[in-house]
């Protein structure tokens, strides 16, 4: 079995093992040691990367049987011994993540009685899901500054964090957040005096190190809520960025970071009342244009006048126009507004038309990949440009 150098010192980021098996996979290979540095894939937390020998390590994972396996770009000799070097960037964000990650659990336990059941370290950004009282899936904007006040107050402190396998009667005694997964070589981690939870993750040797703990969302996912934040160097980088584009904006509007929700406000206010005029004015040149459309729409052999056009304003404006159309009797509109690959749509008829506009507009849409329905005098949906088309090849059969 390989001996987990990470164990007793998740510092350690250059080592010496002795190749026991290198086996085929593929373009790769897969090589098992006497013992290893890398982390391999397992409680939420990603493996390490990095180099034995010159083999670049792509993956490193656990088998069944509980051997550590490490994938490889270039094959080694069994009976070598290699040089492991971690990639230690790589190792020490996920030890601030995974830190961060217990305080903030830990913190939701005792303020919230929330209990995590699932972790999720990515690239960019860490997640939680936990159960709340009462099957609770959103918390306020005080809980959740609550929670990252007590969070980052307890990393200003710089608490001690310890990480051992307990002897079975120790760990009887040890007031465990939440049980083990496993009942044999069962591995704490302590935080303070307050977080003791299984774990076989790496972890710094003292809370000061993770920096900070930022909550970006907190969110419902599946019935539960979803916490999503960064620590360490990631909170870092992300308040540097956001810092950086908030001042872009503030100068692009000519107004300060603190007044930029008001200006944005303002903005949006003005927008939708341009937008409001400019549909209320393309709705008025459509209509001026409806006694042509009229007048010009092909002729059904029972007198009914079809119009199926692709119009270019919104659909107030198909509906005002539809309406427009119809009203003056013996007539079906079939009208498209918009100009991107999806439209939208109308179908409305005159009382003496007999077009059931829902059924044809539902029928319609299943045959170009749509969607869409409603009564038999009038029908909305959206859909692709041939939709269009199709409409029109029906109504014409009537």
């Amino acid at each position: 079995m390989t001996l987990r150098l990470y164990y007793e010192n998740p510092y350690l980021k250059e080592f010496e093992g002795k190749v026991l098996e290198c086996r085929r996979a593929g373009a790769e290979w897969e090589v098992r040691l006497d013992r290893s540095a890398f982390y391999p894939t397992s409680g939420g937390q990603p493996f390490d990367t990095g180099v034995l020998g010159e083999s670049r390590v792509l993956d490193v994972f656990v088998d069944k049987s509980g051997e550590v396996w490490h994938r490889v770009d270039a094959e080694l000799s069994e009976g070598e011994t290699v040089t492991g070097k971690i990639d230690w960037e790589r190792r020490f964000d996920h030890m601030q993540q995974h830190a961060g990650e217990h305080m903030l659990a830990n913190a939701a336990w005792r303020l919230l009685g929330g209990h995590t059941i699932g972790l999720h370290l990515g690239k960019e950004e860490v997640s939680i899901d936990m159960d709340l009282p009462e099957g609770r899936t959103h918390i306020t904007p005080e809980e959740l500054h609550a929670l990252e006040d007590d969070v980052n107050q307890r990393i200003q402190r710089d608490v001690p964090i310890r990480q051992w396998f307990p002897t079975e009667e120790e760990l009887k005694a040890l007031p465990l957040r939440k049980a083990p997964t496993v009942t044999e070589h069962v591995r704490v981690v302590q935080i303070g005096t307050e977080e003791y939870c299984a774990c076989g993750g790496t972890h710094p040797s003292s809370a000061g190190q993770i920096g900070l703990v930022k909550i970006l969302e907190a969110r419902p996912s599946k019935g539960k809520l979803r916490l999503i934040f960064v620590c360490g160097r990631r909170a870092c980088v992300l308040l540097r960025k956001e810092h950086e584009l908030l001042h872009e904006a503030s100068e692009k509007l000519s107004t300060s970071v603190e007044n930029l929700p008001t200006m944005v406000g303002n903005i949006q206010a003005e927008l939708r009342e341009v937008t409001r005029q400019r549909n209320e004015a393309r709705t008025e040149m459509l209509l001026q244009g409806a006694e042509a459309m009229y007048e010009n729409a092909p002729l059904r052999e029972d007198g009914i006048r079809v119009i199926c056009r692709q119009i270019s304003g919104d659909m107030d404006g198909a509906r005002a126009l539809a309406a427009d159309l119809t009203g003056r009797g013996y007539a079906v509109a079939a009208l498209a507004a918009g100009d991107g690959p999806r439209l939208q749509y109308v179908v409305s008829r005159s009382p003496e038309a007999g077009v059931d506009c829902g059924k044809t507009l539902s029928q319609a849409a299943r045959a170009t990949g749509g969607k869409g329905g409603g009564r038999s005098d009038f029908a909305q949906g959206a859909g692709p440009a041939e939709m269009l088309e199709a409409l029109k090849e029906a109504i014409l059969k009537g």
